[in-house]
């Protein structure tokens, strides 16, 4: 059975969420606080984690980069809070999907299969070996190298630089990449944009002047040849 951390602070939502989860098959785990949901993590890991931003102590944001330094497991933020600045920080953080409350529970557990079927697939679209000037995508092996070096990638990150890896040469949207890397045939397409930044923060020389990872204005991203 899945198993699922919620780290919520609010009795109510955490035990809606709880009994939701439940009812749709999901072994569901709770704590009210970062410090506790991080201890319980460590000592028995859920498969995905959910996670608020308003939590007493440490919060969110911090809890995020805690989680996501001990390892990769898919990220959830299901948040009050809207603004495009906190859902960027959230993804910036490590989170790999961000929901606003209040959460429709069968979009929420869509949302859970596509990132477990993430976890357990490679890239949606394997890459093969791609040789693009310094940057070698080894898609098979799980590897990718700049300069010669291995660049370490989260699992979000592989699977996109994959995508556009193998469709190099080519444009592809934003909501084609939210299908084909996200499994998602909706979403907010901001998911796609921070992680693209995150992406060009490790393969490009010059991140704010990209070249390996290029915008097409009006139509999406692209890997040149």
């Amino acid at each position: 059975m899945v198993a699922v951390l919620v780290i919520e602070d609010d009795d109510r939502i955490r035990l809606s969420l709880s009994l939701a989860l439940e009812d749709e098959g999901y072994a569901v785990y709770t704590a009210a606080t970062a410090e506790e949901g991080l201890l319980r993590q460590r000592r028995e890991p859920a498969d995905t984690v959910l996670v608020d931003l308003m939590l007493p102590g440490i919060d969110g944001f911090q809890c995020i980069r805690e989680l996501r330094r001990d390892d990769d497991v898919p990220i959830v933020v299901v948040s009050a809070r809207e603004d495009t600045h906190d859902i960027v920080a959230a993804l910036e953080a490590g989170a790999d999907d961000y929901l606003v409350k209040p959460v429709a529970v069968k979009e929420l557990s869509a949302r859970l299969r596509a990132l477990r079927r993430r976890a357990r697939t490679g890239p949606a679209t394997p890459a093969g070996h791609q040789d693009l000037g310094d940057l070698k995508v080894r898609a098979q092996a799980g590897e990718v190298l700049l300069h010669g070096q291995p660049l370490a990638l989260t699992r979000t990150e592989f699977r996109l630089l994959c995508e556009l890896a193998g469709h190099a040469g080519q444009v592809l949207s934003r909501q084609q990449l939210l299908e084909r890397v996200w499994e998602y045939d909706f979403g907010d397409e901001r998911l796609v944009d921070v992680h693209v930044g995150r992406l060009r923060q490790k393969i490009e020389d010059d991140p704010a002047n990209p070249q390996r990872l290029v915008t097409v204005r009006g139509l999406g991203y692209k890997m040149p040849r």
